[in-house]
Parts: structure tokens; sequence; C-alpha cells
């Protein structure tokens, strides 16, 4: 059974982007992937993004993911949110995993745009459509053209909020501009994807995070939005003001290089990278250790 949930909020207010573990072979390690999730609950998310891009979603196999998804359900489905990612650049390919997904007993999908082949903005409102129609699990959109090579348009955000199931969209547009237009005119629930971003995406609407960062701050990032929404802005911003090195050092490289390194530096699960994916140097290491330090974050 899901945790509660509202229209306003339907996947909670702070949810982690989980890295998934792997073993010093790189094979899939479930045993890691259910006592990280356990760490991260237990630290105050709302929910994790499991098979996500900082999953290494890429490069995990359709039965590997199906595998963690059922593994993180197991260990934290009835306290947290599980959202399974789902996106592909091909659309029959990201039904069939939101079907999977909805079958091993999901709460949600986060469906990314479409990447490398740039489909127009009807083609990326077939394809969401499509995944929306497949299952009756609610989807969060996710829109980063840095990665996709194509944006949503305000439009077809708005076309798309009509949707029944289409029911959130996660941020790392960089616009808050256009943030704010799209937050008002399609009443999607946003949730920022871009930590640096976190506090001004809740000054235009958003309602929390897909963060990236929470594998190390969830206390902090609760802190921050509770004082935020709580009407202490003030605090709320002390709180952004203090995080900015975590939030410099954890993007200092590819976001999953260094959560991995953060976590292995905590003494929790992460194991190896997969290529094209690959460590950090001892100097890039030092660095983090540096930023995470003067973030508050203890090693």
């Amino acid at each position: 059974m899901a945790p509660i949930s509202t229209p306003q909020t339907p996947f909670g207010r702070v949810l982690t982007a989980m890295v998934t573990p792997f073993t010093a072979d790189g094979a899939l390690d479930l045993d890691g992937a259910q006592r990280l999730a356990v760490h991260l609950v237990d630290a105050g998310n709302d929910g994790l993004v499991v098979n996500g891009t900082t999953g290494e979603s890429p490069t995990t196999s359709d039965a590997e993911k199906d595998q963690l998804v059922r593994a993180v359900l197991e260990a934290v489905g009835d306290r947290a949110h599980v959202v399974a990612g789902i996106g592909t650049n091909d659309t029959r390919h990201s039904v069939e995993l939101a079907r999977t997904a909805e079958r091993s007993g999901a709460h949600g999908l986060l469906a990314v745009t479409p990447y490398y082949n740039k489909p127009p903005q009807e083609g990326l409102f077939r394809h969401f459509t499509a995944i929306a129609d497949a299952t009756g699990l609610p989807v969060m959109l996710y829109d980063i053209p840095g990665r996709s090579g194509v944006p949503i348009d305000t439009e077809t955000l708005v076309r798309l909020a009509e949707h029944p199931r289409i029911v959130a969209n996660k941020d790392a547009k960089g616009d808050l501009g256009r943030a704010g237009w799209a937050i008002a005119r399609s009443g999607l629930a946003w949730y920022s994807g871009d930590d640096m971003l976190n506090l001004p995406l809740l000054s235009v609407g958003a309602v929390g995070f897909v963060s990236v960062v929470g594998h190390v701050v969830t206390p902090d990032l609760r802190a921050l939005i509770e004082a935020y929404t709580g009407g202490d802005v003030q605090k709320a911003t002390e709180i952004h003001q203090k995080l900015l090195p975590v939030f410099t050092g954890m993007f200092r490289t590819q976001g999953v290089i260094t959560t991995k390194a953060a976590l292995a530096l905590q003494g929790l699960p992460a194991g190896p990278l997969r290529l094209p994916l690959v460590e950090l140097t001892a100097q890039e290491t030092a660095q983090l250790k540096i930023d995470l330090a003067a973030g508050g974050v203890e090693l």
C-alpha cells in the first residue's frame, strides 16, 4: 500500500533519486540497495526514485530494473513512495517498462523526455500520453533539456496536465520564469530536479524536490522545505546557503560519480560504476571531502 499523498504533493515533498549499488564485480547489489533505501527513508525522505539517471538506468537491464524496484518496495514500500524510472527514447520500450513497474507494485512512474532523437512537441505529447495510458499509476514527467536535447514547452505541459494520471513534473530546465508560468497554467505538482534551485523553485510554486544531494543531506532538505512552507523564509535561506558547498561539490563532475564516492566515504552501499562512468581521481575525492565538510556533512 502506497504512503499517504495529496493532489498537491502526490509523491511527498522530499525524494532522493537513488543510486543503484553494485557489487565489487559490477553485479546488481540488491541487499545494498535495500540497506541504502532504508537509510534514506530513515533520514527523512518521503520517497525514492529508482532506475533514474542517477540509478545508472542507461546501463542496467530491464530485468535488473525490475529486481531493483521489487527489492526497494520490499524494504521501504510501506513507508515511502517508490517511483520507478521508465523513460527511454523508444515509446514502446517505455510502455513495457511502465507495465512491468506496475506489476511489480511501484507507486508511480518517472518519465524523462526522450533523448537523442529530438522529437517535436507533438511527439513528446504522444509519447507521454502513451505511457500514461498504459497503466493506472500516476506519472511524473521529467523535463531536462540539457540531457535530452529538447525541452517540454509550456503549452505541451498544459496539454499533458489534462491527462488524469499525469500529475507532476520534475523540473531540471533551469528557467524560473518558464517554471512559474507552467506551474500557474498547468496545475501540475512541481518538483525541483536541480538541487541548486530547490529554494528558488519553491518561491514560484514548487512543492518538493527530487534530489541527488539527498543522499547526504536529506535532514537539511527536510528542514529547508518545512521552514519555507511554515513561513520562515529566512531560515530556509540560511539552510540553502549552508548547503551551497554541497551543491557545488556534488556536481563538479557527473552526479552519480560524486554520489557513489560520497556514499563510500560514509560507509554506505554504493559500489563501483558501470562504464562509461568512471571513479573519481584521488584529487577529485579530496576536493569532494572539502566541499562536503564545508556544507556540514560528516564523513
